[in-house]
């Protein structure tokens, strides 16, 4: 019955895209039936997936860069695993903490609560943050609120990662309504992303929802990326993944090789332009996708190979055994991989006020809620979900016009002189942060560097030692002239008893670097 369901729908899904690619503005009206016990059981698989794969990545986490992880090297789970990771190490968890965040926000101010209410409560809350989440968070907590929080001139981490791993509850809540689940990552994914990052939040969401109506994974890949533009490179990287698995079926390496070779080239992030490190949302979206592809619906399978693409290699199994648990249920997850979740399903998650039990219910309401307000119906024990047509979104770019072509690492320790740095270029990233000289673990202290380029003053940063709050890159500037530029960074409130550690700086051009040829030294 479920196949025999599925295979209607893929008919009517393809006559609707047909209907549109007439130019028609005829929209299909289709409606599936789901139990509740089944949909409460697909939610909990999703959350209970989202956290073993978490878990199960943790230890490889960033230190597989550019290169696969070994079959030789065996991967660590016991039953107490997750319940001994939520004590020692709960900041592993910031990609499911960050969700629970805005499950928490529409539980609060509702299923219509405004970008502000999510910005607000993240930016004031105190776990830790990387990337465009800490970025943002300094953004919002300094007056820059959404989406100018997330857009790229604000936020040199645009593209990053952070998004995508906390859009599993938007897809959780939106089970066959792929633009609803659209709708809610618009409100929540341009507080600290853009572009490709936005994008990538999108995608997940999608197949998530999708996941709730089909167990095909290719079909699940092509609704989710349905509402991510055609030209973007988010799109052309997911699209070139599908495309090396049918001619590479049983090979993952082979695909992993080929996207490694056309797709890992970055140009936003600071950390990772002159580095083998990429958190780009695109690259582990792309190691997602060919977890699910070649794992053929096998729970460990699917994560093994999510895990050993490497780079952010705990997010990507959480987002492909997320998206699996929704496809499988709690139910068909494997008893192997249940003690562990079980132990702590009963705990408050780290950094929030919530157990997992209540965040399946609280996903359930809010699920429901949803389908009643988008014309389905709720029953006695069954739901009807009218299946909605993935609409494109707008399309977006980061770091147009923008080319990385220098790196100096510094590594110095700055008190009584400024930093100057000559440039030619159209862009400047200097890399840092606050140190204490006296091992001071918590502190109010906020350094004030007043910033020059070319002689004149074009902010006077804030940088926080407190790591919470810290501003993840002390000085970032774009699109200014392309030429010659003298940037000088002076601290105006020195103490003896910190540090501005200078690590390094990154230069953009407005054209690519041009390979070096020794045989012409012109």
């Amino acid at each position: 019955m479920k196949n025999a369901l599925k295979y209607l729908l893929l008919i009517l899904m393809g006559i609707m895209f047909s209907c549109n690619n007439d130019n028609s503005k005829e929209k299909l009206n289709v409606s599936i039936n789901i139990s509740k016990e089944v949909l409460k059981d697909k939610i909990r698989g999703g959350w209970a997936g989202q956290t073993i794969g978490c878990t199960f990545g943790g230890p490889t986490e960033f230190k597989f860069k550019g290169t696969m992880i070994q079959d030789y090297q065996n991967i660590v789970w016991y039953d107490n695993y997750i319940k001994d990771i939520f004590e020692q190490d709960p900041g592993l968890y910031d990609d499911v903490y960050m969700d629970l965040t805005f499950v928490e926000v529409l539980e609060r101010v509702g299923l219509d609560a405004p970008a502000d209410s999510f910005a607000l409560s993240f930016a004031k809350d105190k776990y830790k943050l990387w990337h465009a989440n800490q970025a943002a968070r300094y953004n919002i907590l300094n007056g820059i609120m959404p989406p100018q929080s997330g857009f790229w001139m604000n936020n040199p981490h645009a593209d990053d990662i952070d998004f995508q791993i906390e859009a599993d509850f938007a897809g959780m809540m939106s089970p066959g309504m792929i633009n609803t689940a659209s709708e809610i990552c618009n409100r929540t994914g341009h507080i600290m992303n853009y572009g490709d990052g936005y994008y990538g939040g999108v995608f997940m969401a999608a197949m998530y929802a999708t996941a709730f109506i089909s167990d095909d994974i290719n079909f699940i890949i092509d609704q989710g990326l349905k509402p991510i533009p055609e030209k973007s490179a988010f799109y052309q990287a997911i699209s070139d993944i599908v495309k090396w698995h049918n001619q590479y079926p049983n090979d993952w390496k082979r695909c992993w090789f080929e996207f490694e070779k056309k797709h890992t080239s970055e140009k936003g992030c600071p950390e990772g332009v002159f580095n083998a490190f990429n958190i780009d949302a695109k690259v582990n979206a792309a190691y997602v996708v060919m977890g699910l592809l070649y794992g053929n619906k096998d729970f460990y399978k699917t994560m093994d190979i999510a895990t050993r693409c490497g780079q952010d290699s705990d997010c990507n199994p959480a987002t492909a055994a997320g998206i699996l648990g929704v496809i499988l249920g709690y139910n068909k997850i494997p008893s192997y991989w249940k003690p562990a979740i079980e132990k702590v399903e009963d705990l408050k998650f780290p950094y929030t006020n919530m157990t997992l039990k209540e965040v399946y219910d609280l996903s359930y309401k809010h699920a429901t809620e949803l389908i009643t307000k988008n014309g389905g119906e709720v029953g006695e024990s069954n739901i009807k979900i009218k299946i909605q047509n993935p609409e494109v979104l707008p399309y977006e770019e980061s770091f147009q016009g923008l080319y990385p072509t220098k790196e100096l690492l510094v590594r110095e320790d700055i008190l009584n002189e400024d930093i100057n740095i000559d440039f030619t270029g159209n862009g400047i990233v200097v890399l840092g942060n606050v140190k204490s000289q006296c091992g001071i673990p918590t502190s109010n202290y906020v350094a004030l560097l007043n910033v020059y380029i070319d002689g004149n003053k074009v902010e006077q940063v804030k940088m926080p030692y407190d790591f919470t709050i810290r501003k993840y890159d002390i000085f970032y500037k774009y699109l200014i002239p392309q030429g010659n530029h003298k940037l000088i960074i002076q601290w105006v409130n020195q103490n003896p008893d910190y540090r501005i550690y200078f690590k390094s700086y990154v230069v953009y051009s407005d054209s690519p670097n041009k390979p070096l040829n020794p045989e012409n030294k012109n």
